[in-house]
């Protein structure tokens, strides 16, 4: 049975623990993973499907490609009145109704009939998943210490990543075996199962733990608050390169570098770019842990992480030889080990603005990082020398590359101007 928990310290020490020997809030996030796993799932679902979607309904590349961008453009225009929510009536019932709106876009896009309404699915979907991260996070801002937190974040995120595995082979299995359309009629009833659980389990906050009583007016000026915060808008700057450009990379634009650039076969490249998955999944707990217990600091692991990052990207833009392919596995596992120290932003915002904003900023800062995957996937190819299948050798790629080298590189500068977090560095002053 859980214990009632104690009054924080003077001073947040961040091994506080708000809800000591909860069980509850182990089967809390255990459910909020299941709902996060699947938001990543249906992410990247339309790429397994989409000849059978050109093929059925004549779509052509374009159409293909905004049908995968509104699911990105939805959840993150969904950011700002998500933070809003969760800070006004709560994870759980916030959680729940947007749920709600998924599994009606998912229910659409089994049955959409025309590109507009393929269109209006996904944006309902990215729409009704947009809690599905933030949500479990400021769950698990308030019972949990502050020194898991970042540990946590990463393996919840490491676990969200399996949902891209599961939207590549099994789902093609699933949909050759019933069909594209009867598939994600049974993906939206399990959908609406985790949402069910999630409702029964989840509280917004430990037993005894006071909650914010804040009008609309009050949380509405919090933005304006949140958008003077000192580190914020380098930090949103940070996440929309850092995120934005390796989810351009692993989800699109690597396949035509490693076939046409290094020319590596089509199971080479799909090897290569799981590399980059596993790299990321490997590096989100191990930073995290970093983070919260080992080095007590977010700055200085999230800051070597975006430099390093950048000077692989460089790298990449001025290679002119093909390098072996044991180098190419290597260098994409980096790729996404580099990457993993940035996830630490949602640790290091919640700690910098006040505990009352907690959602509202880590949900701001959400809403740079999916712009960053919806925008550099859209138009990094606007960086190309032509037609992905016309380019030939590493160069044609260069400024791709460069693009990426840049905005990271100027991230990592500016990141010295960004505060440490003032909780967990009392930790590591202790």
């Amino acid at each position: 049975m859980a214990q009632a928990p104690t009054p924080p310290p003077a001073g947040l020490r961040p091994d506080w623990d708000p809800a000591p020997g909860s069980r509850r809030r182990w089967l809390i996030l255990a459910v909020g993973a299941l709902g996060f796993l699947l938001s990543m799932f249906h992410r990247v679902s339309v790429a397994v499907i989409s000849t059978s979607l050109a093929d059925e309904l004549g779509l052509d590349r374009v159409q293909l490609g905004e049908i995968s961008a509104a699911f990105y453009y939805a959840f993150g225009a969904g950011q700002v009145p998500v933070g809003l929510a969760l800070d006004r009536i709560g994870p759980r019932w916030t959680m729940t109704i947007l749920a709600g709106v998924a599994v009606g876009g998912i229910v659409l896009f089994a049955l959409a009939q025309t590109p507009g309404q393929l269109i209006a699915a996904r944006a309902l979907v990215g729409l009704g998943m947009s809690a599905n991260f933030m949500g479990i996070l400021a769950v698990m801002a308030v019972w949990f210490p502050v020194n898991r937190f970042a540990f946590l974040m990463g393996s919840l995120s490491a676990l969200g990543v399996s949902g891209n595995v599961l939207a590549a082979t099994p789902l093609a299995l699933l949909a050759e075996a019933l069909g594209w359309r009867t598939s994600f009629m049974l993906i939206a009833g399990l959908n609406a199962l985790v949402a069910l659980l999630f409702f029964l389990v989840a509280r917004d906050r430990p037993p005894g733990a006071a909650p914010l009583a804040r009008s609309g007016a009050e949380l509405w000026a919090g933005l304006g608050r949140l958008a003077r915060l000192p580190g914020f808008w380098i930090i949103s700057f940070m996440t929309f390169f850092r995120y934005g450009f390796m989810a351009a990379v692993q989800s699109l634009w690597a396949a035509p570098y490693l076939v046409y650039g290094l020319g590596l076969s089509q199971l080479e490249a799909a090897n290569a770019i799981f590399c980059i998955g596993l790299g990321y999944m490997i590096g989100l707990p191990f930073f995290g842990r970093l983070s919260d217990r080992w080095l007590s600091t977010r700055k200085w692991v999230i800051l070597p992480g975006v430099a390093v990052f950048a000077l692989l990207c460089l790298a990449a833009a001025g290679l002119r030889q093909i390098p072996p392919r044991w180098l190419v596995m290597a260098w994409f596992l980096s790729l996404g080990l580099a990457s993993a120290p940035g996830q630490i932003a949602y640790a290091h915002i919640k700690e910098l603005a006040p505990p009352a904003m907690a959602a509202q900023a880590m949900t701001a800062i959400n809403l740079w990082t999916m712009m960053g995957a919806a925008i550099l996937s859209q138009f990094l190819g606007l960086f190309l020398a032509g037609e992905p299948a016309s380019l030939r050798g590493p160069e044609s790629f260069a400024l791709m590359w460069q693009v990426g080298a840049a905005g990271l590189g100027t991230s990592a500068l500016l990141y010295f101007l960004v505060p440490e977090s003032p909780v967990i560095n009392r930790g590591r002053k202790q």
